[in-house]
């Protein structure tokens, strides 16, 4: 699949801007704070609904407009798409070839995209909370299903914080058996997030290893591993799962009451990655880190390609300057061909690759958009 054309209307800095494409590599050049990422963010937030940088959806709007337009036009193996995402105060509309889609869960998945950033390096050092949002965004785009599991997952888990923090306070035969109620729905959506993600995550892995060896030259073993918050694994069907869900949550009960909040469940669990035996994030250089990070980024591209049928778009934002020559060149010779690639960068002094020598060059300056010719 590759993006053809794509036009922002009061997107970030941009009054109006449309700009064609080609399948290729697409280096979009710009000093800093002139909107270059901000062509790539909106590609991001077109295919998934959501910012990678921000949580607030009014931060996409231009300043004193009431709403911000993404359209893009798409060419997939099955024929041409149009998709068209409006983000206003009201919330979302998202549109399939001008058909509005009633759920922002049958949008998702439409269009395909891996983002490579500085903060991705964060995958392995950062937070628990940032691994699971990489996991959760990536099953959304190949399984739309999962979103829809998650969010029933995060609104019964909120329901349910709340009364934990009720009964802390003050118990009652009602409440506890509002309680039991809620549990039952939790554990139940909670059973086919965990199911998934271990799905999910056996193939990253199977995808990842072979990457990892690749890059670190054979030296190197990469192993990625589901860390849940209560005893249960990868070969367990849904009904076991939800079972040791169910007894962990009758054990810890009382501990919840006193505690006021729901103290197992996917919302704490977590990713492992060891390499050779040793657990990157706390004994593995900042190299391995990096390496890890590249290996996973790229097990994506292929785990989309081979869940969907196509590649996916890769979006690289100011990341080529982190990875040193050689990481850069696996990186390139990589995708070089066979995914839509855009590189947001102040320069490419630096970097030589005979990809880049063939890219089709975009300057930015104060949001407004040109092909360098």
């Amino acid at each position: 699949m590759n993006i053809e054309t794509i036009t922002l209307t009061n997107y970030r800095n941009y009054k109006k801007a449309e700009v064609s494409f080609e399948n290729n590599v697409n280096v979009i050049l710009g000093e800093n704070a002139q909107g270059k990422t901000n062509v790539m963010e909106a590609i991001y937030v077109l295919a998934m609904v959501k910012s990678h940088r921000t949580s607030r959806d009014k931060e996409l709007i231009r300043w004193d407009e009431e709403y911000a337009k993404i359209e893009g036009r798409i060419k997939k193996r099955n024929g041409p798409l149009s998709l068209q995402l409006v983000i206003s105060n009201k919330g979302k509309k998202a549109k399939l070839n001008e058909l509005e889609q009633r759920r922002l869960s049958d949008y998702i998945g439409a269009l395909n995209v891996v983002m490579f950033a500085p903060e991705d390096l964060n995958l392995v050092k950062g937070s628990p909370g940032i691994r699971r949002r990489f996991i959760d965004m990536e099953i959304g785009q190949v399984h739309p299903v999962y979103i829809h599991h998650l969010t029933q997952y995060q609104k019964i888990l909120q329901q349910r914080n709340s009364l934990l923090k009720d009964l802390q306070r003050h118990k009652s035969k009602e409440k506890l058996l509002m309680l039991d109620v809620l549990t039952a729905s939790l554990v139940e959506a909670a059973g086919r997030v965990i199911k998934k993600r271990f799905d999910f995550l056996k193939l990253l892995q199977e995808w990842a290893e072979p990457i990892h060896q690749g890059i670190s030259r054979g030296l190197e073993t990469l192993n990625v591993q589901y860390l849940p918050s209560l005893d249960v694994s990868e070969e367990m069907d849904l009904s076991k799962i939800i079972e040791m869900l169910e007894k962990k949550f009758d054990k810890i009960k009382d501990k919840e009451i006193d505690r006021g909040v729901t103290l197992a469940g996917p919302h704490r669990d977590d990713l492992g990655f060891l390499v050779n035996g040793k657990d990157v994030q706390m004994f593995g250089s900042q190299g391995q880190q990096r390496t890890t990070a590249l290996s996973i980024k790229l097990a994506e591209i292929e785990l989309i390609k081979s869940e969907v049928g196509e590649y996916p778009i890769l979006l690289l934002d100011d990341v080529l300057s982190e990875l040193d020559d050689h990481r850069q060149s696996h990186l390139l010779n990589t995708i070089q061909g066979k995914v839509q690639t855009f590189v947001t960068t102040t320069s490419v002094d630096g970097i030589h690759h005979e990809t880049l020598k063939r890219a089709t060059t975009y300057q930015v300056v104060n949001g407004e958009i040109s092909q360098v010719k």
